[in-house]
Formats: structure tokens, sequence, C-alpha cells
């Protein structure tokens, strides 16, 4: 197996899966109209409900969904299983479960007037789901915000090299919305001067490296060079209980990153979450495209970067500790998660990118295109480890991208860097819109109750703060193992409702139905057999001599897969009623009496 069968394989997938599958499912079951008002020109309010241009929204969606989650989820399947199996996922996922999660959940929030799926699960199903829901969604939320600031921070703290790409990236993305929304200058050439000054700084960014590692060394200095917390990192050493250290530097940038969450969460939405995505888009697209077709070429000109060296397939059920299990079925399904199916996806679509719809033939294009857009992004990670990339799953792409990269004549030097930035972009821009989601969720939730949570910057401070503290204790470490299956029971709920829904207006629901049983199935034994390695894995009587993981930390992850279960249940038996209420009598137009959230 060689790069250039991968990537003809990923071309004809999309092509497949676009103008074969989605096309037929928009024009017979949804039957999407464009002479039909959407929420966003319906509430536009310049905050959240914007009519945006398709071509900008392909790019803001493709980026605000395409995180992490594609490049660490392909690499780790690949190390645990082989590639086969990660690539069947990948096909399999995107062509039948992927593209219509992201599709349908727009689709739900645009046919209900940009209602969020909590809200829309209050009039569908029950007012208790809505609840579940609630609760589910601002933690699940809370734990990713946590991780992703706390990866930020600590790449920024180890790389200086990229801090004047990542500031000149967040200016530009304010100038842009400026020059687009303000100044009125065209498309085209507001993207040419910001995206080439973005490049021009993550080029260049080695010349401030002293700067920033001396800014580094001086915050660190006013303790000594002591660390503010110290705690267990079990991602550290194989769980032998490595002492990972927040040194003030890292504070420092993980305040920094959490400032400009918060600028994203209360600005309008032009002003600056917008257009600073769509600057990542296209730093992303470009490391995307030389990257894929730089593996393409390079079976031709070099093939040593280009033929596969590691397994095909490394077994059904690979050891995970000494009493660990890693079934092919479920784990695969939630080790990918990103690039074949997430939840993420659902939620953000619903509450950020439906309110910019502006025609409902712009729903396919953005929906279904940017999900089979952040597969070739998967297939891009799967492909730098299968060719021998080496090192934990961001160094790894980082280099096999590099490589691919390269083949273009582009120094191996700037060829790693824009990769390693293209990471940064990808996981930097897609924090910011966690913690506005955050924020509407947390409004919904509690702003009744509470009203001083209506208030953006109040409900805004809370979310930051939260995952701040994450940071500070480390807490964000044990609770990612959860992460996988969590995003993907979010995945199958989105579908559940969809489905819901789907009946409930006399429409064709298999589509989404039957990817949402399989997801839910698998999720809830996911989450199981994980709590069993947690347990197992940490409590055994024969566990070696040092090998420490805290009781909390531990205790933490059980409980919370329990409860990520029990929400699961309860979302399952309300939708199982709602399902079957409505599919026994006449469909009914939706009501739109629901309260937009």
């Amino acid at each position: 197996m060689n790069a250039l069968v991968a990537v003809i394989i990923g071309i004809v997938t999309v092509y497949l899966v676009y103008t074969r599958y989605a096309r037929w499912i928009d024009r017979k079951v949804i039957q999407s109209d464009p002479k039909r008002a959407t929420p966003a020109t319906l509430y536009m309010d310049g905050v959240d409900f914007m009519p945006t241009n398709r071509n900008i929204l392909f790019g803001y969606h493709f980026k605000s969904i395409a995180a992490a989650g594609p490049i660490v989820g392909a690499i780790t399947a690949a190390g645990l299983w082989g590639w086969l199996p990660a690539l069947i996922w990948l096909v399999v996922g995107v062509s039948f479960m992927g593209w219509v999660s992201d599709y349908s959940a727009i689709v739900l929030s645009v046919r209900n007037e940009g209602n969020s799926l909590s809200a829309v699960a209050h009039r569908l199903i029950s007012p208790r789901t809505r609840t579940v829901l609630f609760v589910f969604i601002f933690f699940y939320l809370l734990l990713i915000a946590g991780a992703f600031v706390g990866i930020m921070a600590r790449t920024m703290d180890s790389r200086p090299s990229t801090h004047l790409g990542i500031i000149v990236l967040i200016a530009m993305g304010l100038l842009l919305g400026q020059m687009l929304y303000r100044w009125r200058i065209g498309l085209v050439a507001a993207t040419v001067v910001t995206v080439g000054l973005t490049l021009v700084a993550i080029v260049t960014g080695s010349a401030s490296e002293g700067f920033f590692r001396g800014l580094n060394e001086a915050f660190n200095a006013m303790t000594g060079g002591a660390p503010i917390v110290t705690y267990f990192n079990p991602e550290l050493a194989g769980f032998r209980g490595a002492e990972d250290k927040i040194m003030p530097s890292l504070l420092f940038w993980a305040i920094a990153i959490s400032v400009f969450c918060y600028a994203g969460s209360v600005l309008p939405i032009w002003r600056m979450a917008q257009p600073v995505v769509y600057v990542g888009f296209w730093i992303t697209a470009l490391a995307m495209v030389l990257g894929l077709a730089g593996a393409a070429l390079g079976t031709f000109v070099r093939p040593e970067i280009a033929q596969f060296q590691i397994a095909a397939f490394k077994g059904w059920n690979p050891q995970l500790g000494p009493a660990g299990i890693m079934p092919l079925w479920p784990m695969l399904f939630v080790t990918i998660a990103c690039g074949a199916i997430s939840g993420w996806h659902a939620l953000f679509g619903s509450v950020g990118t439906a309110r910019q719809i502006e025609n409902e033939a712009d729903m396919l294009p953005v929906g279904a295109g940017s999900m089979l857009a952040e597969f070739l992004l998967g297939l891009l990670a799967l492909l730098a480890v299968s060719v021998g990339a080496k090192g934990a799953p961001v160094t790894a792409f980082a280099s096999g991208l590099g490589g691919f990269i390269s083949v273009w004549g582009v120094p191996m030097q700037y060829a790693t860097s824009l990769a390693f930035a293209a990471f940064i972009v990808i996981v930097l821009v897609v924090t910011q819109l966690i913690f506005r989601v955050m924020r509407v969720t947390l409004t919904e939730w509690l702003g009744e109750i509470m009203p001083v949570l209506r208030n953006q910057h109040l409900a805004s401070f809370i979310s930051v703060a939260l995952a701040i503290l994450l940071v500070l204790t480390g807490t964000w470490i044990y609770l990612w193992q959860l992460f996988g299956a969590a995003n993907q029971l979010m995945a199958a709920l989105s579908l559940l409702l969809v489905t819901v829904w789907l009946v409930s207006t006399g429409k064709n629901w298999l589509y989404a139905g039957l990817p949402m049983v399989f997801m839910y199935v698998t999720t809830v034994a996911s989450i199981a057999i994980t709590a069993y390695n947690l347990f197992f894995n940490v409590y055994q009587p024969n566990a070696e001599a040092g090998r420490i993981l805290p009781v909390i930390g531990s205790g933490l992850m059980v409980l919370m897969a329990i409860l990520l279960v029990i929400a699961a249940l309860y979302i399952g038996i309300d939708g199982g009623r709602a399902f079957l209420k409505f599919l026994r009598r006449p469909a009914q137009a939706p009501s739109s009496a629901t309260a937009r959230g």
C-alpha cells in the first residue's frame, strides 16, 4: 500500500458520497428550498444570527469542526489496530454517518427557527430530555475546553517559534472582519492580504523565538524556577506516576488563550470568531492540499516517504495495560471520532453555523462538504503515521506532513514549521468557538432560574474560569480518556433528535435513524469498557510498585462513565417513546413556539 492509492480512495469517496448520496437526500428527503427564509435572514442581530456568504461559511464551518480529533484519533487507531481498520472506518463512517450528522443537525436547526438541539429536544421529546442534554453538553464542552486550553498552553510554552504566527493570525482575523463588513472590500482581496501576512509570520516565526523564550524565562523567574502546581500525569511514562508541572509561563499562556477565547465568545460573530476561523481555514487548507498532493506525487519522485511502513492489521484486541482490553469493536469507533463522525460537529452546527445560513441551498455544501473535507484531514494524518513518522501524535503528524510538503521543494525546516503551525491553528481557532457554545448552553440551561446568567459576559467568564481551573488541577488529563466516548454519544443523541424530527414531519427517517442506532449501541458499549479498564488497571492487587494514578482522578473517570451511560439511557428511552408516538400518528408541521437558544 502506498500514499497514492490512499489519496485516490479519499478523493473517490468524497466525490461519490457528495454527488450520489448527499445530493439525493437533500433533494428527495429534506427538499431544501432556496426561496424559504432562513433564521439568519429573519432574526439577523449581527451577534449570532448573521447571513453569510456560502464560501466564507464553508471555510468557517470546516475550520470550526476540524480540531485535534481527526489527527490524534487516526494516528492512535493506526498504532493500536493497524492502518487498514482505521482507513475502513474513516471511509465507511464519513460515507454513511459523518456527513449525515453534520448536515442534518444544521437542517434541524434551520427548519426550527435557529433553535439549539436542547430547545428542539424540549418540544419534540420531553422537558427532561432538554435538561439532561443541557447538563451533558455543558460538562462535555468543559472537558474539551480545559483539554484544548491545556494543549495550546503547553504547545506555546514549549515552542516559542509559533507565537508570532498565532498573534498575527488573531490580528489578521480582526482586520478581515473590518475589511469585509465595514470597509466593504472584496473577499478575494481581503483574503489574499490577511492570509498572506499570516503565512509570512508563520514562516518567519523563528526570528522572534529568542524574544518569546526570554519572556517565558522571565515569568518562570518570578517563582525562582519553581512550578505553581505539581501533579501526577498518567499520560507520561505509561501510567507510572511521572510528575508534571505547571510553570508560571504556562499559566500565562493559558490565561492569554482564555482571554482570546473570551473575546471570541462575546464579540459579534463578524468581528472576531468568524474571520479568525476563516483565516485559519486557509492556513489549514494550504497545508492539506500541499500534504495530500505531495503524498501522491511522492509515490513517483520520493517513494521512501510514500510507502506504508506499519502493519495493515495488528490484532482484534491489543493489550492496554496488564488488565486492559481494547477490542476493535467498539473501541475503534470512538478512538477515531472526528473524520468519521463527531458530536461536536452537530452541536456547533446547530448553534453556530445554522444561524448564519443565508440560503437553504447552502446547507448541503456547508454541512456535508465541510465534513467530507475533514475526512481528508483524518486521511492525511493516517498517511503521516503510516509512512513511518515517529513520536507522539502531534510530532508524528508534523513530521509526516512536513515530509509530504517537502516534495514541492520546500526546505524541510520550513515544511515542518508550516505543519506544526497548521496543527496549532487547528486547535486554537476551535477553542474560541467551544467557549462561545458553552456560553450559549449555560444561558439556555440556567438563564431562567438565574437571570444574571443571561449576561453574555458573566456566562463567558464562568466558562473560562472553570476551564482554567481544570488546567491548574490537571483533572482534564484524566477526563480526556473519556472524550472520544462522550463525543460519539453526542453524535448519537443529535442523530436521535434528527430521527424524531424527520418522523414527526413525515419524512424518510432511515438515513439518520440507522446510523443513530449503531452509534448509540457502540458508544454505550465503549463507555462500559472504558470504565472496566479504568477500574481494573488502577485497582488491581498486583499493580507494579510506583504505578500511580490518583484515586480522585481515576474515581472521577469511572463516575463520569457511569453518568454518561445513565444520560444515554434516559435520552434513549424518552427519544424512543417520542419516535413511536410520531410514527403512529399523521405527520404535523413543526411548531415555532419554542424560544430560540
